[in-house]
């Protein structure tokens, strides 16, 4: 008997394409697509596999579903909520796929930050022609370090870009593997104290957990160098901006770049905004090419996977959230 494949609501064309193509590439899975809540709940009893957000009163329903495909990288929170954490089903997401993309904007801001266009930016909205005295307003990056927090693929990929300016690499990370190409020591987050005031620059590639919500607050700002960059392509909700905009204007960091905040939109009359030597980006550190077919290619490697019996690419351990 084929093995059922549910795309939950909500259905796009994209995602008719892809269980299109599902299904042809893996003639063992049934794949059906639920276009609402009511062929969801009527569809997921004999799913045994998933992909999309499930709710509680469907999790309920879910009688044989062993795999779930989660919709994003790192799901906001409340994705993961007890019921589903108790679950036995494997829940796998979309990490890998943003790499070169982020890793290009996280670079983007460092040069940016190292050749002073935070203050040249608004000096020719202005029309103004102030350069700074000559040898300043520079980072000289084969002097800087690169404190890199989370070491996945992302994080791998900004260690190698930013070795090959000749910056100084170390790492932080809550499951450390093999060290990274361009990273000359990779840690324990027990040691992110220790190392905080080593770094010209911070960069936050970890996800949004129970132990990473506020990891970056005015106690850790204050173990910066007044010199030194945080750089936040993450999940918003890791800094906390009330405290990041009072240590900008307080002169306690160089400034920072941002992809990702606490609220989003940030709002239009949020401090931030008018903040000292801050570069802001809407969330869009992910945006490039290929993205869909690479979220494609993974469901269906996985799927193949599924059906064979192999282990899964990317399982999430729920509890931790990614």
């Amino acid at each position: 008997m084929a093995r059922k494949f549910l795309f939950l609501p909500p259905t796009t064309e994209t995602i008719r394409n892809w269980a299109t193509r599902l299904a042809a590439a893996v003639p063992q899975l049934q794949v059906v697509v639920a276009e609402d809540l009511a062929e969801a709940e009527q569809a997921i009893g004999e799913a045994d596999a998933a992909f999309g957000t499930l709710p509680p009163p469907l999790l309920a329903r879910a009688q044989k579903l062993r795999w779930l495909q989660a919709p994003a990288a790192a799901p906001p929170a409340g994705y993961y909520y007890p019921e589903l954490v108790q679950h036995p089903v494997s829940v796998t997401n979309f990490r890998g796929i943003y790499n070169d993309h982020i890793a290009a904007h996280i670079l983007a801001f460092l040069l940016a930050f190292a050749r002073g266009l935070h203050r040249y930016l608004p000096q020719q909205l202005r029309k103004e022609w102030q350069p700074a005295p000559p040898d300043t307003g520079v980072v000289y990056l084969p002097e800087s370090t690169a404190l890199i927090l989370g070491v996945g693929g992302i994080g791998g990929e900004t260690a190698r870009l930013c070795a090959a300016f000749g910056i100084r690499v170390i790492g932080i990370d809550a499951r450390p593997q093999a060290l990274p190409s361009g990273m000359i020591a990779l840690h324990g987050p027990d040691r992110l104290d220790q190392l905080l005031p080593q770094a010209d620059w911070v960069i936050m590639t970890i996800p949004h957990t129970p132990e990473t919500e506020g990891l970056m607050n005015m106690e850790r700002f204050r173990l910066m160098k007044s010199s030194a960059f945080l750089i936040n392509i993450g999940r918003g909700m890791t800094v906390k901006l009330d405290d990041l905009n009072l240590a900008l204007r307080a002169g306690m960091l160089g400034g920072a770049g941002l992809d990702v905040f606490e609220q989003e939109p940030l709002p239009p009359d949020h401090a931030l905004w008018t903040a000292p030597n801050v570069l802001l980006t809407p969330h869009t550190a992910g945006y490039g090419p290929y993205l869909d077919e690479r979220r494609l290619a993974l469901i269906i490697d996985n799927a193949q996977r599924f059906v064979t019996g192999a282990d899964l690419r990317n399982v999430v351990d729920k509890l931790l959230w990614f």
